[in-house]
């Protein structure tokens, strides 16, 4: 095991070299035994045609016709759970809080198959979560990334509690929202509501990570393939604030 560092700790992503120990690792699998895998996992579908400003604005559509309690429209029947049997082509991935009011396929109107949802407290991203989001755009083909924060976060309360009492929680609690605590310190200089803005400003530093530090995202931005974004979900007004500018 590597050495801890700051930049580690606080972005809770793979260090640099151990992430290209993982990548050559992961490559000689790759040349054995992810082609069968990927076949099992992947199935014999297409994946989405979907262009990353296309999935977005089905995102924000969905969110609309949620806020205005239209009819939904989603495929969760019969039909579709034999379709999906097959194989799985999602057009977005949602990285988002494991807080129960924050449903991802309810909020944005979305049924089986559609959304490729990497859920934890506080909306943070770790190893297992970014080769999750990795597989989803480099093999699965998802053209966009949505990094859900929202109001009242609970992980994001306790990371304003570190930073403002030297707070200490039980277990790994503390741990967990250690990744957190740089989105507080920033926020904290912006004024206003602390909690609020330390939510948009973890959900935005999460988003922004992903571009710089993941080569399988990066390399799909550079194609034009992929779309990262930011958001904000309201739990009373359920709106949810877009972030595009990552």
């Amino acid at each position: 095991m590597h050495a801890r560092c700051d930049r580690c700790a606080t972005t809770r992503l793979p260090h640099p070299g151990r992430r290209r120990l993982l990548l050559g690792v992961a490559g000689a699998f790759a040349a054995t035994a992810l082609p069968n895998a990927v076949a099992q996992a992947a199935g014999p579908v297409d994946k989405t045609a979907l262009p990353p400003a296309e999935a977005l604005k089905l995102m924000k559509a969905g969110n609309e016709n949620f806020r205005n309690e239209a009819p939904a429209l989603a495929a969760n029947g019969r039909e579709r759970r034999l379709e999906l049997a097959r194989g799985q082509a999602p057009f977005c991935v949602l990285v988002g809080c494991s807080d129960s009011r924050v449903s991802p396929e309810i909020l944005f109107g979305r049924g089986l198959g559609e959304l490729f949802i990497v859920r934890n407290a506080g909306n943070t991203v770790d190893t297992a979560a970014l080769g999750s989001i990795e597989y989803a755009v480099g093999v699965l083909g998802v053209p966009l990334v949505v990094v859900l924060g929202h109001q009242s976060c609970g992980a994001v309360a306790a990371a304003v509690e570190v930073v403002q009492k030297n707070a200490t929680f039980p277990g790994v609690i503390g741990e967990m929202v250690q990744p957190i605590v740089p989105a507080v310190l920033e926020a904290r200089s912006q004024g206003g509501d602390l909690l609020e803005a330390s939510v948009r400003s973890n959900a935005r530093r999460v988003a922004k990570r992903l571009t710089t530090q993941s080569l399988v995202i990066k390399e799909a931005l550079g194609a034009g393939a992929v779309k990262v974004v930011g958001a904000r979900y309201g739990l009373s007004d359920g709106h949810v604030e877009w972030m595009e500018d990552i």
